[in-house]
C-alpha cells in the first residue's frame, strides 16, 4: 500500500528531538482511524507511526508540545497518543489537560518512562484514557489503542430527555417545564422518566409495575393512579398543552400529540 510522508521539514536525525509534524496517508478507501502522537523522540515516533500506517491508519506525529497542543485542539482524532517528557520542561500532562479544561473528550493514552505507580496516578487524574509505559511492545500499543476507539464509538448514555417544554437532567435527577423546576418525589421522577423513554407510546400497568415499581405481580392497588395523578399536578397543571394521557382499557402516554393516540382521556 503506497505511503505518501509529507514532511513540513526534513526530520531530525533518528532518537533525537525535533519540532515537525509529519502525516502519513494511505491510498485506502476503507475507514482511517485517526491518530495524532505527540513525541520528541523520532525514532520511536516512526516507529508507532509506521506499525499504525501498515495497519491503514492515518497519523500525524509532532515532536513538540507548542505543536502539539495546537494540532490537538485544532482537528479531530480517534486516538492521541502523547508522551510525558516534551522538549522545553514540557509535561504532556499539561497539553491532556488543557484538552479536558475546553472539554475535548478525545481518548488519549499517555506513553511514558515513567513508570511509578504516582505517575501513572497523576496521568489518570490528569484525564488520560490509559498509560503505557515504556519500553512496551507495539502488538500491546495496538490492542490498547483499539480498545479505546472501541470504547469512544460506544454512544454515551442521555443524559438529558427533553419533551416539548419538559425537561429531565438523568444525572442531576430534576426536572423542570417551561424552564420552571419541578419537585418531585424519587418515585414520581422514575415514572416521569419511563414515560419519557418511551414518549408517543402506550405504557401499560404491567410495564409500569415491573419497571418503575420493580413488582412482578399486580398488587391490586390504585398505587399507580395516585402517582400518575400526583405527576400530572405537576408535570401539566398550569402548563399547556397536557402531556400525561390515560388510555381507556390499556394505561397511559406521555405525549404532545395526543390526537395520535387512541381512547385518550
Amino acid at each position: 500500500m503506497p505511503v505518501r510522508p509529507t514532511p513540513a521539514v526534513a526530520p531530525d536525525a533518528p532518537g533525537a528531538p525535533y519540532s515537525v509534524c509529519l502525516s502519513f496517508e494511505t491510498d485506502t478507501v476503507a475507514r482511517m482511524y485517526r491518530y495524532l502522537i505527540i513525541e520528541d523522540d523520532a525514532l520511536n515516533a516512526r516507529y508507532i507511526a509506521e506499525g499504525l500506517r501498515q495497519q491503514g491508519a492515518q497519523v500525524t506525529v509532532c515532536g513538540d508540545g507548542v505543536q502539539g497542543i495546537a494540532m490537538a485542539v485544532g482537528e479531530n482524532w480517534d486516538v492521541i497518543i502523547l508522551d510525558r517528557m516534551l522538549p522545553n520542561g514540557f509535561d504532556g500532562l499539561q497539553i491532556l489537560q488543557t484538552l479536558r479544561s475546553m472539554g475535548k473528550q478525545t481518548p488519549v493514552l499517555v506513553l511514558s518512562a515513567l513508570s511509578a505507580t504516582d505517575e501513572r496516578v497523576r496521568g489518570l487524574k490528569a484525564g488520560c484514557d490509559d498509560y503505557l509505559t515504556k519500553p512496551f511492545a507495539f502488538s500491546e500499543l495496538s490492542a490498547r489503542l483499539e480498545a479505546l476507539v472501541r470504547r469512544a464509538q460506544i454512544p454515551a448514555p442521555a443524559r438529558e430527555m427533553r419533551l416539548a417544554d419538559l425537561r429531565l437532567n438523568l444525572l442531576t435527577r430534576s426536572a423542570e417545564r417551561a424552564g420552571q423546576p419541578l419537585a418531585l418525589q424519587p418515585r414520581e421522577f422514575r415514572l416521569l422518566a419511563f414515560l419519557m423513554q418511551h414518549a408517543h407510546q402506550i405504557v401499560t400497568r404491567t410495564m409500569l409495575l415491573e419497571s418503575v415499581w420493580d413488582y412482578r405481580f399486580d398488587p391490586q392497588t390504585n398505587v399507580i393512579d395516585v402517582h400518575i395523578s400526583r405527576l400530572r399536578g405537576k408535570v401539566d397543571k398550569g402548563f399547556e398543552p397536557a402531556l400525561i394521557h390515560t388510555v381507556r382499557g390499556v394505561g397511559y402516554s406521555l405525549s404532545d400529540r395526543p390526537q395520535d393516540l387512541p381512547q385518550v382521556a
